[in-house]
């Protein structure tokens, strides 16, 4: 399915050449362009001329209709009966915009608008940049890399971006209309892209790559809906867990797939382990986090607004039928990243839920890294250890008959993960030493000496969870 062909597509491309936020940013200033992301196009309006550039923002950035003749003069060398055609525009005397048209960085995305504002809706409806596709953006490397994957690309939001360091990029998805807004938006920004149609794995059956993201279909359970880009075809989960099975198939050694998913919280069952089981017992380094969990009623009511189906009663009874039947009490969005390794799997979950210094794509990185390389007792024994940059201490205290007595402490990161950890008074003799001069096995002998205990099993004791102080960056290495 093609949305135009070659020599149109590269006609449009020219004519969209200067429509960049850049460019909008260079006219309008910094204040507009912000008012106009949250909805007031007031100043933006008031400042667009009659140039090119003026009449394409009226039509794609504040959705204002314009004389048919100033968007003629606009697009070309693309004609108005090509844009009229495709869909791109509609109307006849005045054309309104009929595709959305978002700025991502340098490039410019073509798509479907909004399913909840238009009524032309169709199931094959192909997003633009949402929030979403904005969160695996920030959260994927940008190291380069010989080939990466776009697992269900939509538009070609994550493709596209993964062209400035990626020597050659594939993507997917179901659906032939994405795939044709995929093609025209790389003719668009000047980028080549594989291009394959299949259902999720098909398409790369027997490949590997350096890289594979995905933001795929992963709404749960959606009754009678059937929206190709939202909804995977598989049962409750099913899309998350076949793509954390297939993770380390799909990697080369010393690969990362990195791809966003939505699990079910099920009564009397644990998240976390659910999620730990969908992956191989070997090859898998795995970090998955969860950065919220919705109640089945939040949950059907978020995704049938997105659908523009709020209305639907009988949609939502079912579907919160079927929540109850399977004991679900809440559903849980994040991201996962998997790095191919050598041995056994090992795959930590946790609750993310405050803010965290951006991009995610560092604390990723820096994530993986540390748990690549667990540090074992014998190599903690004599390493050197210092408190992070940005890690205070924080205490509470209540007046007692004594004067102040310290009821709780524990540690706060400034910047990072700025996790928070919660350490005894034995903890915080140890790490008020932690200064990267003295060797661990001296420090715990210190301590041993001054509370009457033998070092090793006060060792014993200490090593897990010094490691784990290593691995969530309130201790660093000397």
């Amino acid at each position: 399915m093609r949305l135009l062909q070659t020599d149109a597509a590269a006609r449009l491309g020219e004519a969209l050449r200067g429509f960049r936020r850049a460019a909008l940013s260079a006219v309008h200033g910094p204040e507009t362009l912000a008012a106009a992301d949250r909805g007031d196009y007031r100043a933006l309006l008031a400042q667009c001329g009659d140039d090119p550039l003026g009449v394409l923002t009226r039509l794609f950035v504040a959705g204002v209709p314009v004389p048919a003749a100033a968007a003629a003069n606009a697009l070309a060398p693309f004609t108005l009966d090509e844009a009229l055609a495709c869909g791109l525009l509609t109307g006849g005397g005045e054309v309104a915009a009929g595709w959305g048209a978002q700025f991502e960085g340098d490039r410019l995305l073509l798509s479907d608008q909004l399913p909840n504002t238009t009524g032309g809706r169709t199931r094959e409806h192909v997003l633009g940049v949402g929030g979403a596709s904005r969160l695996l953006l920030d959260a994927t490397l940008r190291d380069p890399v010989g080939s990466a994957l776009d697992l269900g690309t939509g538009c070609g939001v994550q493709a596209l971006a993964l062209t400035g360091h990626a020597a050659a990029v594939t993507a997917t998805d179901l659906s032939g209309r994405a795939l044709a807004f995929a093609a025209l938006n790389a003719a668009v920004n000047d980028a080549d892209l594989e291009l394959l149609q299949g259902d999720l794995l098909a398409p790369v059956a027997g490949r590997a790559f350096d890289l594979v993201v995905a933001n795929p279909p992963f709404v749960i359970a959606t009754p009678g809906s059937g929206w190709t880009y939202r909804d995977g075809g598989r049962e409750a989960d099913g899309v998350a867990a076949e793509l954390a099975a297939a993770s380390t198939a799909l990697l080369r050694p010393g690969g990362t797939m990195q791809f966003l998913a939505n699990w079910l919280h099920r009564k009397g069952e644990d998240w976390s382990e659910r999620v730990a089981g969908w992956f191989p017992d070997e090859g898998a380094l795995v970090w998955a986090v969860e950065r919220e969990a919705l109640d089945p009623l939040d949950y059907v009511r978020t995704w049938q607004r997105d659908s523009g189906e709020s209305h639907d009663a009988e949609q939502a009874a079912a579907w919160l039928d079927w929540f109850e039947s399977e004991g679900v009490d809440a559903v849980g969005f994040g991201f996962v990243a998997v790095r191919r390794i050598d041995g056994p799997s090992r795959i930590v979950c946790e609750e993310v839920r405050h803010a965290v210094a951006t991009p995610w794509r560092d604390r990723v990185a820096d994530r993986l890294a540390v748990l690549e390389r667990p540090v074992e007792p014998e190599e903690l024994w004599e390493a050197r250890l210092r408190v992070a940059d940005g890690v205070v201490l924080q205490q509470t205290a209540a007046v007692g008959a004594e004067g102040w007595d310290v009821d709780r402490q524990w540690l706060q990161q400034a910047e990072g993960m700025r996790y928070a950890e919660e350490v005894d008074p034995l903890l915080v003799a140890f790490m008020g030493a932690c200064d990267g001069t003295a060797e661990v096995r001296l420090q715990v002998q210190l301590l041993a000496d001054t509370y009457g205990a033998e070092p090793a099993p006060l060792y014993a004791q200490l090593y897990p969870v010094l490691r784990r102080l290593l691995e969530r960056g309130f201790l660093a290495r000397a």
